[in-house]
């Protein structure tokens, strides 16, 4: 049995990676810009490792004008062009162009008025962290019932690079789970800022 105090595992020791396992993962997330990055850089990381990612997290939001959506919809190739000379940055025309067209989809949802971006992806939960209360390693999983709605609602919408196991990824990473084993500092206090 883990010890009570034991960090979740998939962290490691990486400076970067312990301080957003510790500071952010898990932590609900309720600001539209933040969680359309998330949401982006997500599609991003797909086939490659989180760390990755967490250390082009600066020359992605500085690519990606801080990933304002207003911003992001109006790249035209030429920005894409620009992009795919990034070294800062994932150079996978695939990915950029699907993060201009998430930026759109997303200007589309919210003209939809379906109200904030944040309500149109917690109603996937109830609008209220679930705590799943995982005790070993093993109990994790890759997806869940409400990843899998929540990734075919965003396709519908014209989003891209959101299949069920990326959106599960942001979700945990947000906050609609706590995923933090109960052997985890973090737990306790991601339950404590859940939204309920």
């Amino acid at each position: 049995m883990a010890k009570t105090s034991e960090r979740c595992w998939w962290c490691g020791t990486d400076p970067v990676y312990v301080a957003y396992h510790d500071i952010e993962w898990g932590v609900p997330v309720v600001d539209d810009r933040a969680l359309f990055e998330k949401l982006v850089l997500d599609g991003f990381q797909a086939g490659l490792s989180w760390i990755t990612i967490l250390k082009k997290r600066e020359a992605f939001q500085r690519a990606f004008k801080g990933f304002e959506p207003e911003k992001v919809a109006r790249f035209t190739e030429r920005d894409v062009a620009r992009l795919l000379k990034d070294d800062g940055i994932i150079r996978s025309r695939l990915k950029i162009e699907g993060a201009v067209k998430n930026a759109r989809a997303w200007l589309e949802v919210m003209e939809a008025g379906d109200g904030a971006f944040r309500d149109f992806l917690w109603d996937a939960v109830g609008h209220r962290t679930v705590d799943t209360r995982l005790a070993r390693r093993e109990d994790i999983r890759a997806e869940s019932p409400e990843s899998v709605r929540l990734a075919k609602l965003l396709k519908k919408r014209g989003f891209t690079f959101c299949g069920p196991v990326i959106v599960y990824a942001f979700m945990q990473a947000v906050g609609m789970y706590n995923d933090h084993l109960v052997t985890c500092p973090r737990h306790r206090a991601c339950a404590k800022q859940a939204r309920r």
